[in-house]
């Protein structure tokens, strides 16, 4: 009789899922479960890592995945972000491609294996499936098409077939593992947000492709963390001091990192609209302290930043296969807020929290 070959020996999994959670009890379980009922999850890795949850849901995802075959927990010490939290969960991860997926979604039940197959027949290095609303079939995003004027992810909209996109969705970002760890890995320094935008700009001057697959379906909350109320549903427009530094600070980080020289005159132009937005957040939600950290400091921590900077532009360099007017392919005329101003009409201004 042949001795069943032990973990060491067991060929790698086709693809890793990583999970990063933190204080998701409300979305975890059905994330997890979604994930098991996969059709090919017994080509699948899962890995959970939790960046030190008080919310209990550390334990929960911890006693599903680790009665699983093929999954394994890993407890931060502390959190370390989107960005550093995946980067550490994917060390130990041994598929052919990594899936970073955010803990307030669900999959149906083909919905990696139509993305693999999408991926494999169009020969694309990263990717994501079409992006739907936590309740139901309503469309959220198919990643963004291009970029705007001021530099900023635009025109997320709805596609038939599997089509090139600038940058595909973050909430279920794959891409090949040997091509993440060739890029460097998500930038720590973006902590989170914008960081899909950073990778994927990344993935295509170095001379790769990436595409949205909407034959692929997942189901989305968004904003889970921010923006809470509403269940299943955001029945309010919230946002919060640090949101909002990170997000003005990063869409500046993308440029000044990825951009050759042509492209660099979007640097300005971004600068400009922070300047517009700072008068109207003023004016709108009238509390200084939410203007210096979310405007003043993004702008001041970019220079903070400037070493760092200049290292990843010389990194960049390396492998940089394609420039400025190659990207230009993907410059879109929508403009990156409109989403927010659709959201302003729906809701009136958003809510401001002060952290």
């Amino acid at each position: 009789m042949t001795p069943a070959p032990s973990p060491s020996d067991a060929p790698p999994p086709l693809i890793s899922v990583i999970v990063l959670n933190y204080n998701g009890a409300r979305w975890l379980e059905r994330c997890l479960t979604s994930l098991r009922a996969q059709t090919i999850f017994d080509r699948t890795e899962i890995i959970l890592a939790d960046n030190v949850s008080n919310d209990g849901s550390e334990q929960l995802g911890k006693r599903l995945v680790e009665s699983w075959p093929g999954c394994a927990f890993r407890q931060h010490t502390e959190n370390l972000g989107y960005d550093e939290g995946n980067n550490r969960a994917a060390e130990t991860a041994r598929g052919q491609f990594l899936l970073f997926l955010n803990n307030d979604t669900w999959l149906e039940p083909r919905c990696l294996e139509q993305l693999l197959a999408e991926v494999q027949r169009t020969g694309a290095s990263a990717a994501a499936p079409l992006v739907l609303n936590w309740e139901d079939d309503s469309f959220q995003s198919l990643g963004a098409f291009g970029f705007d004027l001021f530099g900023l992810a635009s025109t997320r909209a709805f596609a038939a077939e599997t089509r090139e996109v600038l940058m595909p969705e973050g909430c279920a970002y794959l891409i090949q593992r040997k091509l993440f760890e060739e890029l460097g890995r998500f930038d720590p320094e973006f902590f989170m947000y914008s960081d899909e935008l950073d990778l994927s700009w990344r993935v295509w001057i170095a001379g790769h492709k990436a595409v949205a697959v909407p034959s692929a379906k997942l189901h989305h909350r968004g904003a889970a963390q921010v923006n809470p109320a509403g269940g299943g549903a955001a029945v309010e427009f919230r946002t919060s001091d640090t949101k909002r530094f990170y997000a003005n600070r990063n869409g500046l980080l993308v440029l000044l990192k990825n951009a050759r020289l042509l492209l660099l005159v979007l640097v300005p132009l971004q600068l400009g609209l922070l300047l517009l937005e700072a008068v109207a957040a003023l004016a709108l939600v009238r509390r200084w302290g939410f203007v210096r950290r979310a405007y003043w400091d993004a702008v001041a921590d970019c220079w903070r930043l400037r070493r760092h900077i200049l290292a990843e532009r010389r990194r960049i360099r390396r492998f940089r296969r394609r420039g400025d007017l190659w990207m230009l392919r993907f410059l879109r005329w929508r403009f990156n807020r409109w989403d927010e101003l659709q959201r302003v009409r729906q809701f009136g201004v958003p809510k401001v929290t002060p952290r």
